[in-house]
């Protein structure tokens, strides 16, 4: 059937009815007609994609600042007893993390907050710079001539800046302890924060889950712990091969002793991490088959862990001066850090794999962990001749433990 026509009604013929806009401007068309180019706006997408680039850039900014926040925090800890626990736990944690996940990026534990902690102290340790500075001038108002009109102000303005420095610095870590924070002040919006209903116990909770988030404890129990099953390994060996000196033959059989277990304590220690048992650090079955499934893996593993624990050493020809003993601790964690996440990302590998490899790579791959394990354990008897400590140098074995107070502390 053909179909009829749509009829047009009065409401259709209205004079006054709006008319469509035209689909292009007349004022475009002239202008493309002279020539001229158009000015486009900026589309929602091109906008997002800004968007994104800044935050994709802060975000990895504030990463790198919080891994050197960690870094930095680690090697503080390190110069201190018992507190170098702290900084052992949070190596072996790391370690743990990637082993049982196999990806590097989990290793770098608490970065975010690392860069928060940072910041605050960053951000207080510029601000104290014209007190500094107000601090010099009194004094040497002072020394110069005192009760003089200028030690008098010196003396005020001091007082003064003390007291706004401290409000700042408080001000600053209340509305969140960022740079910017602490860089562009905004008295009016911190009074409303702080006038707020609520918010000093807002304040209080959050700081304290931020403590608590921190997991020191944690760190600590597991620090010890690694600790002193490395020092179970260690010290029958070590012991062996500082008596070498008076029987050869007793220090030979140490350093074989010492070879072996250089060959598994990294991987038992990682092994231990990611399984949190104290057991696990003396299941070396475990670790025999964790290898046979990655043998290059461990091999470069291993590699990487000695060979960066040599450097150390260099810095105990001579004692180390009390201004300079964040100096060791900071070498200690730029190397070794790397070296715990290159272990635990080797068994974490394996763990991974369904089979074992070949038998030929397997050989290969022992027969060169030999002599890596061997200059190691050569380098370490020869430091007992060049360090400072002597033969008590011995039993510092950074590689698998924590840096121990030199005695220019």
């Amino acid at each position: 059937m053909p179909r009829t026509p749509p009829t047009i009604g009065p409401a259709d013929l209205r004079v006054n009815a709006p008319i469509a806009a035209p689909l292009v401007d007349p004022a475009s068309i002239r202008s493309v007609a002279r020539g001229e180019a158009l000015d486009e706006p900026a589309t929602v997408d091109e906008r997002s994609l800004v968007r994104w680039a800044w935050g994709t850039i802060r975000a990895l900014a504030e990463w790198l600042f919080g891994v050197f926040s960690v870094v930095l925090a680690l090697s503080l800890l390190a110069t201190y007893p018992l507190l170098q626990m702290l900084s052992l736990g949070y190596l072996l944690e790391s370690s743990g993390r990637v082993a049982r996940s196999g990806r590097l990026r989990d290793g770098f534990v608490g970065v975010r907050k690392a860069a928060r902690v940072g910041s605050i102290f960053f951000g207080a340790w510029l601000v104290l710079w014209p007190l500094r500075f107000a601090s010099s001038m009194a004094s040497d108002a002072r020394l110069i001539e005192p009760d003089s009109p200028a030690d008098r102000f010196w003396s005020t303005a001091l007082v003064a800046l003390t007291v706004l420095v401290v409000v700042h610095v408080m001000g600053a870590c209340w509305r969140g302890g960022k740079l910017r924070h602490f860089l562009r002040p905004r008295p009016v919006q911190l009074a409303r924060q702080v006038l707020r209903r609520g918010s000093y116990a807002q304040a209080r909770d959050a700081v304290w889950e931020f403590v608590v988030g921190l997991r020191l404890p944690y760190y600590f129990w597991l620090g010890l712990r690694g600790f002193a099953g490395g020092l179970i390994w260690l010290f029958p060996p070590v012991t062996m091969l500082a008596l070498g000196q008076k029987a050869p033959a007793i220090g030979f059989l140490g350093a074989l002793a010492l070879i072996a277990v250089s060959l598994y304590l990294p991987f038992v220690q990682t092994r231990f991490a990611a399984e949190d048992r104290f057991r696990a650090m003396f299941e070396i079955r475990g670790v025999r088959r964790a290898f046979r499934r990655a043998p290059v893996a461990f091999l470069l593993a291993l590699f990487v862990t000695l060979l960066f624990a040599l450097p150390l050493y260099l810095l105990k020809i001579e004692i180390i001066p009390r201004e300079a003993a964040w100096l060791p601790s900071l070498v200690f964690v730029v190397f070794i850090f790397p070296a715990r996440l290159l272990t635990g990302w080797a068994y974490g590998y394996a763990a991974h794999r369904p089979r074992d490899r070949n038998w030929f790579l397997r050989q290969a791959a022992r027969l060169m962990m030999l002599p890596v394990a061997a200059f190691y354990v050569l380098i370490v008897f020869f430091t007992q001749y060049t360090s400072w400590d002597g033969i008590a140098s011995l039993y510092e074995q950074h590689a698998f433990l924590v840096p121990v107070p030199f005695l220019g502390l």
